[in-house]
């Protein structure tokens, strides 16, 4: 199986974060290099890095990419502690819903209290150390959650999944399309449906490309057309990721997703979700507390492209160099529609934001919504799979795997 051929979503090089730019995936396949960890807090903003435990470890490496650029003047212990909060602070408040990235701002604050007495030396490579050591753990659990989920699954099985749950939202290998992957490779799945994912188009974007890459057989469906779909007795089973599970077993997830636990419901479908233990909340006892992210209203607005092109004539390629030789040229366009080019070497490379909805239209645009525990079949941890009741079953899972309730209790 292919899965190799997936490239690593994040990864410390030489000092610095590299990331692929999920905001261009498929057609342009661009590495994003932060040199300090604002430029990742930008990334994060911007979705150039997402899915939860993706984010989990971007906020550790945030903090590891502070203490060696950011904080070489600090020479007291208690001014590096006060900074490094500061700094934390920063990474949290770019996305508010996903756990994992608290959990893994607050993994490394937490190593940091505990250390304190160390040299300043020391301290900053015990936590460089520390960061590296959590982008590792990331694959082991997602392989561990892909083994867990693949054994309920039967051979023949018609899988419908919603966003990107797969290596591009971890660091490597993926948790809902993790048990996908491992199901595959044991000769289980007969076609994957995958939800294109509005507005942002992670399932179309991102879902959809991995699967291909990985050789998986797979459908690209709009989300109107899921519950047609069930209706035709084509999904066997229902299996996304999440960012943020309440001790009762309620769900944060991409929005879209709480309509499709009623519909597997209603026809008597598994649903079933896959996430790390680091995602699980055990200190906020129901969905109702989760804090929901709303996002641009341009995400819902208009729809963005982003592709490369190679000038039909020289002509037309002395053209574009003159457009482009001072750096990006924004083409003048009316009624809104944006469209900047870049040269890229012999090429030219188009990140374009198109108008669909009527100017001045009110919107709404809400990340996620909860799915309520009673429509989940199972939680797939790296643990063990958790059903209900869930404060028992999350609680006994959760129990000393260092998810983000045994970090705030320390």
């Amino acid at each position: 199986m292919p899965i190799e051929n997936i490239p690593r979503t994040i990864w410390w090089e030489d000092g610095k974060v590299m990331l692929v730019d999920q905001t261009r995936l498929p057609l342009v396949g661009d590495i994003l290099v932060c040199n300090n960890y604002k430029g990742l807090c930008t990334a994060i903003k911007t979705l150039a890095v997402r899915g939860a435990p993706a984010l989990g470890v971007a906020g550790a490496l945030g903090l590891a990419l502070w203490v060696t650029e950011d904080s070489w003047d600090i020479y007291d212990h208690r001014e590096f502690l006060r900074a490094l909060d500061l700094a934390a602070h920063d990474i949290t408040s770019t996305r508010p819903t996903a756990a994992n990235l608290f959990w893994g701002v607050e993994r490394i604050r937490r190593l940091a209290r505990d250390n304190q007495t160390l040299p300043l030396d020391e301290l900053r490579d015990l936590i460089l150390q520390e960061a590296l050591a959590m982008h590792a753990e990331d694959e082991e659990r997602n392989r561990a959650i892909g083994a867990n989920g693949a054994e309920l699954l039967s051979e023949g099985t018609m899988v419908l999944t919603h966003c990107n749950a797969g290596s591009l939202a971890t660091a490597y290998f993926g948790t809902a399309l993790g048990v996908i992957f491992t199901a595959h490779e044991q000769g289980k799945i007969e076609r994957v449906w995958v939800d294109e994912t509005r507005p942002v188009l992670q399932g179309s974007r991102l879902t959809a490309w991995e699967l291909r890459v990985a050789d998986v057989p797979s459908t690209l469906i709009t989300d109107s057309m899921a519950a047609s779909v069930m209706k035709a007795g084509e999904v066997d089973a229902v299996i996304v990721g999440a960012d943020r599970i309440a001790a009762n077993g309620d769900v944060a997830n991409k929005i879209g997703t709480y309509g499709l636990a009623v519909l597997a419901h209603e026809h008597g479908i598994p649903f079933y979700v896959a996430a790390p233990t680091s995602t699980v909340d055990l200190t906020i006892a129901s969905g109702d507390e989760i804090e929901i992210e709303l996002r641009d209203p341009a995400e819902v607005a208009g729809v963005t492209a982003s592709g490369m092109f190679e000038p039909d004539s020289d002509a037309a390629t002395r053209a574009f160099d003159m457009l482009t030789e001072k750096g990006p040229y924004t083409l003048p366009m009316t009624r809104g529609h944006q469209m900047q080019i870049t040269r890229k070497g012999g090429a030219y490379q188009f990140d374009g934001w198109f108008q669909v909805a009527p100017p001045g239209i009110e919107i709404y645009n809400p990340a996620f919504d909860v799915t309520p525990a009673k429509y989940v079949t199972a939680i797939i941890t790296e643990c063990g799979v958790a059903r209900p009741e869930y404060t028992e079953s999350l609680s006994a899972y959760c129990s000393g795997a260092g998810g983000l309730d045994e970090l705030r209790q320390r």
